[in-house]
């Protein structure tokens, strides 16, 4: 059976354990579709990725992402890890920024100091969301409907639907019914206080997968999709800092920031393991 170089990495995290994991196989291009799904059931983690040569013109490579039920056009954590391991590996950008090609397009990458940034790609939904959908959201949040201070749709792929509470205490002390939300996935943001939760962050984040009754550590593309919302809205400012995944005992710092038409998601990324595997 063949064997593949093989990573597993941290990120989001500036220390191991920290992050949201992502395991990356490296040449998967003879891998069948039957087994990059398969290894991403049997890791079990959030995504998996898979990186091969790209098929577009400008692109620096290709990456197919799958959780442990299907393939997904993007995802934010695993295009920054994917990208880290591709630059571990020794390569090196055409240009002046890494050009990641998937389901979802081409998704430009850039490199600041220690950490990676992917420019938020175009949102497949956005708008207001039904009152409907907000009643069924507050009943699997477990809040009142009134607790719900703005909300909107933010999905580039995933599903997203952006929910904004009051503070970040509000936001950390969701204990959420996922068998009531059913097939929904409510991203919460809340902001910080300074003088009472510290200058470390200025929003909390938390990303609930219900089809999994699982809750995200730390989610770019929820923060992709959010960060597009509230600096488009004004109740961002262009530039801040998001935590997400202190419930779980994460550290999950993601630097977001507005530079002209684009917004771009940042973090870094911790490599834990480095190795090969038998598929």
């Amino acid at each position: 059976m063949p064997s593949f170089s093989f990573q597993q990495v941290d990120v989001f995290a500036s220390a191991p354990l920290k992050g949201n994991p992502l395991a990356v196989v490296i040449g998967a291009d003879g891998l069948s579709d039957a087994a990059m799904a398969a290894f991403a059931n049997w890791t079990n983690l959030s995504e998996t990725t898979f990186l091969l040569k790209p098929t577009q013109a400008g692109a620096d490579y290709r990456v197919r992402i799958f959780t442990p039920e299907r393939e997904l056009p993007f995802a934010g954590h695993p295009t920054l890890g994917s990208c880290q391991v591709w630059l571990n590996a020794g390569n090196a950008p055409k240009g002046s920024h890494v050009v990641q090609e998937c389901a979802a397009g081409l998704i430009r990458i850039k490199r600041d100091a220690d950490r990676l940034a992917f420019a938020a790609p175009p949102l497949r939904r956005s708008g207001d969301v039904e009152e409907a959908t907000l009643q069924r959201i507050a009943k699997g949040l477990r809040i009142e409907r009134g607790a719900i201070k703005a909300s909107q749709w933010c999905d580039n792929g995933p599903g997203w639907t952006g929910i904004m509470l009051e503070s970040r205490a509000a936001v950390l002390a969701l204990r959420p019914d996922h068998a009531a939300l059913a097939d929904l996935k409510p991203g919460v943001v809340g902001p910080w206080d300074a003088k009472t939760d510290g200058n470390d962050a200025q929003f909390e984040l938390r990303a609930f997968v219900p089809s999994r009754s699982t809750e995200d550590p730390v989610t770019g593309s929820l923060n992709a999709g959010v960060a597009q919302w509230l600096i488009g809205a004004g109740l961002a400012p262009s530039s801040y800092v998001a935590s997400q995944g202190t419930v779980l005992g994460r550290a999950g710092r993601v630097h977001v920031e507005r530079d002209g038409e684009d917004v771009w998601i940042g973090g870094r990324t911790v490599t834990c393991v480095d190795g090969r595997v038998t598929l």
